[in-house]
């Protein structure tokens, strides 16, 4: 499995000065010195996030007990531009499907998505900068080598990256209780990009009032929510029905 931390200060910023890709940086509170200014100021140059974090957690993810208060948590995949996956789907000549994920920070959960995207031929995955797991190890892994084939693009603001995806005619349907349908009576046919919220919060209520429309997911039971993947995977593969039952 390819690694996903870097630890020291000169690897740090050595896979800073190389373009790597970086999900976001982990600093012990206390450290100091020049050398985590150049890191920091390169670091804020790119719009990596930076968390302070106990020395303890940095010595428990350390591997080479050499960390000098500082590990990097970085991609065990490259990311695209989100509109590689619109060009993408553009040429394969099939309305496109996109997923749109508001702060997914389960890596099982991104795992398991991407692993579904996969399975119904979406055309990517779209995540946030921050408030968002990467696509690190634990990720790769849960989605059973579906990472290898399903594009997934890190930007700064989802709000605006929906508004662009609008522009390219693409319809935009948030999962949410507030739905007026059932995502089985809604029209899922099309151009379409899905956003799936968090696992605790849900849509965030700019992203939801971006959404052209809001689908449900009817529950019968005592809990009020589905897991994100599990959401996902529902959704994904009703607009797979609906798109075969076109085709046949």
């Amino acid at each position: 499995m390819p690694m996903d931390k870097i630890e020291g200060r000169n690897p740090v910023m050595e896979a800073l000065r190389s373009g790597r890709e970086i999900d976001k940086i982990l600093i012990a509170k206390g450290t100091r010195g020049g050398s985590l200014i150049k890191i920091l100021g390169k670091a804020k140059d790119k719009g990596i996030p930076i968390q302070y974090v106990e020395r303890q957690k940095i010595d428990e993810m350390s591997e080479s007990n050499a960390h000098q208060g500082i590990v990097a948590i970085v991609a065990a995949h490259k990311y695209v531009h989100f509109e590689d996956i619109i060009e993408g789907a553009k040429k394969s000549g099939e309305d496109p499907l996109i997923l749109i994920l508001d702060k997914i920070t389960d890596p099982h959960n991104l795992g398991s998505i991407i692993r579904t995207a996969d399975a119904v031929g979406a055309d990517g995955i779209i995540i946030p900068k921050r408030h968002s797991v990467g696509l690190t190890a634990v990720v790769a892994k849960s989605s059973a080598g579906a990472i290898e084939y399903v594009p997934v693009a890190k930007v700064s603001n989802i709000a605006q990256t929906i508004d662009r995806i609008k522009e390219k005619g693409i319809w935009v349907a948030g999962a949410h209780m507030d739905g007026e349908k059932e995502h089985y009576n809604t029209d899922l046919r099309g151009p379409l990009a899905l956003v799936i919220g968090s696992e605790g919060s849900g849509i965030s209520r700019l992203i939801k009032e971006k959404c052209d429309f809001l689908v449900r997911l009817p529950m019968v039971g005592k809990i009020s929510s589905l897991n994100a993947s599990v959401a996902a995977a529902v959704l994904m593969y009703e607009v797979f029905r609906q798109r075969e039952n076109v085709n046949s």
